[in-house]
């Protein structure tokens, strides 16, 4: 059996299912010769190996399988590596919001301090990943979807110059599904996107069809009568995302000209997006409680039917089509289109030339040809400017183990006040992370 050999990197992720879920259903286009679930935590590699059971039946009797807490059984002889690793776990994710909750200020996974903490966290995790995969499948590609995605992006071109390495997020992939139902269309690759931005801020300038009609006007019309319809998975139709996706409106009412990235809100309405928030049951609680345990409970049933009873895959299915389709346009020189998170290199000029930015590109064997956008307006620019380098800035924190480049950096994100506020949720951060972060002087 001719095929490929992909290895799942933090196969523990209440995600991994659906991942497997996308592998199984795409297996005519994407023959699998191995399947590997790695992670550092055997007892989470159980329980999604119980919970796939039933989707691992359906491989191919001559695919491999297996799942490993030893990256040389894991990372030789493979293909592509999809990474989504979380250093710390929900447990550190529930402090980054808390924190900064604390003094009035976002708590949020991927953005303003929580983002940086989380990206502090991140990169040393991601970094033994890919020195890993490149001492034992040193040609494999490697898509990373480990958050927070454009500091880690930043992190890996420093140190890798992105050789044979992917970062992307299944956000846009979401709100283009909804784009695309309330357009009546299928899925998400229906519309052809203009878009800039970085990670988690960015917005939405055409949308065209197959036919190449620019659908953005009528779904503009449609979102300010009706509101964004809700993404189609249980990750992204729950409570807080449902709170997100009405906030859509209110950004397109005060901001009409684009489409916005919905992480926007964060930045645009900083101060009552933290008063929205319950600074004692965050986002990290709401998981904990939803998917997390959702899992628990299913993997306890298969265990007490025997292998019976079937999981409910589709609670956990929440980016696996993106991350197979990114992987065959790579496989098979497509060169199909999608948004990914690139070093700009003048496709958009007045941003510095070395910043990682999320724009549409065709993704070929050799890696990702991003499209030109040309210059962007003043509004967009500079909140771009300061996103980038508040994220550049955290970076160099790491890499120079220097507290003033971390201060500078949540002083320099938009979800946070003043200088004063700065430090103080730095500090807290410092003492919290202890043993992720390098020391910083």
């Amino acid at each position: 059996m001719e095929g490929f050999k992909v290895v799942i990197v933090g196969g523990g992720s209440s995600h991994t299912p659906g991942i497997i879920q996308s592998l199984i259903a795409n297996l005519d286009r994407f023959p699998l010769k191995k399947l590997v679930l790695y992670d550092i935590d055997p007892d989470r590699l159980e329980l999604v190996d119980t919970l796939c059971g039933s989707l691992i039946a359906k491989l191919d009797p001559e695919c491999v399988y297996f799942t490993t807490t030893d990256p040389e059984k894991a990372y030789t002889d493979i293909d592509f590596a999809f990474a989504q690793i979380r250093q710390g776990g929900m447990e550190m994710r529930e402090k980054d919001e808390k924190i900064s909750l604390e003094f009035g200020v976002v708590g949020q996974e991927t953005c303003g301090p929580g983002g940086m903490a989380y990206g502090l966290r991140s990169i040393p995790g991601v970094f033994q990943v890919i020195d890993d995969v490149r001492k034992y499948a040193p040609e494999a590609w490697i898509i990373n979807y480990s958050n927070p995605a454009a500091i880690v992006a930043e992190a890996t071109r420093r140190k890798y110059n992105n050789y044979k390495i992917l970062n992307i997020c299944d956000m846009p992939v979401a709100i283009m599904l909804s784009f695309a139902k309330m357009l009546g269309l299928e899925k998400y690759n229906d519309v052809d996107p203009v878009y800039f931005g970085l990670n988690h801020f960015g917005w939405w300038t055409h949308l065209y069809d197959k036919s190449g009609v620019d659908r953005m006007p009528e779904l503009k019309e449609k979102i300010m009568k009706f509101g964004l319809a809700a993404s189609h998975d249980k990750h992204h139709s729950d409570p807080s995302w449902r709170h997100t996706w009405e906030n859509f409106k209110e950004i397109l009412t005060d901001f009409p000209e684009y489409l916005p990235n919905t992480y926007l809100q964060y930045y645009l309405y900083a101060k009552e997006s933290a008063e929205d928030m319950d600074p004692n049951y965050t986002r990290a609680n709401m998981v904990m409680d939803g998917r997390e345990k959702d899992m628990i409970e299913q993997a306890k049933l298969i265990r007490e039917s025997g292998g019976k009873k079937e999981a409910n895959l589709n609670l956990f299915n929440a980016f696996g089509d993106f991350i197979v389709d990114v992987a065959c346009s790579i496989a098979y020189n497509n060169a199909d289109r999608y948004l990914v998170i690139v070093e700009n290199k003048g496709c958009i000029p007045q941003m510095p030339y070395d910043a990682m930015v999320e724009v549409p590109c065709y993704l070929r064997k050799w890696g990702p040809e991003p499209v030109t956008i040309g210059n962007i307006p003043q509004f967009q620019l500079g909140m771009m400017m300061q996103q980038v380098s508040s994220e550049k800035l955290i970076v160099d924190a790491y890499f120079e183990h220097s507290y003033q480049k971390a201060l500078e950096a949540f002083t320099m994100n938009k979800t946070v006040p003043s200088a004063k506020v700065a430090r103080k949720i730095l500090d807290k951060m410092i003492e919290a992370n202890k043993g992720y972060w390098p020391e910083l002087h």
